[in-house]
This record gives C-alpha cells, sequence and structure tokens, in this order.
C-alpha cells in the first residue's frame, strides 16, 4: 500500500509542478526529446476537478493515460500549452479533451485533428 502512495504523490508533484511552470525533474531528462503525435482533440466546457485534483481550467487536457501519461507536458496548434491532468470515459487510443472557458468557444473549436508535440 505504502509504494501506490508513494506513486501518487511523485504524479501529483509532478502534476503541480508542471502546472505552476516549475518543470519536472525526471531522471535522465537531457536525452529525452519531445516528439509528435496525431489525435483528435475535442472541446469541452464543464465545471469541475479532474482525475489529478486540479480544478478544470484552459490547459488542463483529458488524455489516455496509456498513451500519454498524466503530468505530461504538451503543446496543441490553435489551443497552446497544456498539461495532461485527466482522463475520461470515451478518452481511448489518440483522442485528447479540450477544456475552453465557454461552451460557445467549446462549440467553435468542436473536433479537430492536429498533431501535438508531446514534451516528456
Amino acid at each position: 500500500m505504502r509504494s501506490r502512495t508513494r506513486r501518487w504523490g511523485l504524479l501529483l508533484a509532478a502534476v503541480l509542478s508542471a502546472v505552476l511552470g516549475l518543470g519536472v525533474v525526471q531522471a535522465g531528462a537531457a536525452e529525452q526529446t519531445p516528439y509528435r503525435l496525431r489525435v483528435d482533440a475535442v472541446a469541452y466546457h464543464l465545471p469541475g476537478r479532474t482525475a489529478s485534483g486540479l480544478q478544470v481550467r484552459k490547459g488542463v487536457v483529458a488524455v489516455d493515460p496509456a498513451l500519454i501519461p498524466l503530468g505530461t507536458r504538451l503543446f496543441v496548434p490553435g489551443y497552446g500549452n497544456a498539461i495532461a491532468a485527466d482522463v475520461g470515459v470515451a478518452i481511448k487510443g489518440r483522442i485528447i479533451d479540450l477544456w475552453m472557458p465557454s461552451t460557445a468557444e467549446a462549440r467553435k473549436w468542436g473536433r479537430k485533428t492536429v498533431v501535438i508535440t508531446v514534451f516528456r
């Protein structure tokens, strides 16, 4: 049980440090390079909290953690910098959910296929 708590503590620390702009310290981070990934980006506007406990806001996206680990920094063209901090029931594979500040903005974005940059 202790290792499970430790894993969530490290995950939460990584997410919070990325959200606050402190950067995530990882072993071997110097050798890791960003990569690109083609995904379907779907916009939504709902209040609430993410799976990692963060308040939803612009820059917080939902991902499939099997493809993009929680806490990962992303760049989404047309949306900006983001962090993978949530999971969704319908998020399987190459789909991400982008939180928008209003329903009108979410409808305007709709669903787009984009090539995101994933920073490990």
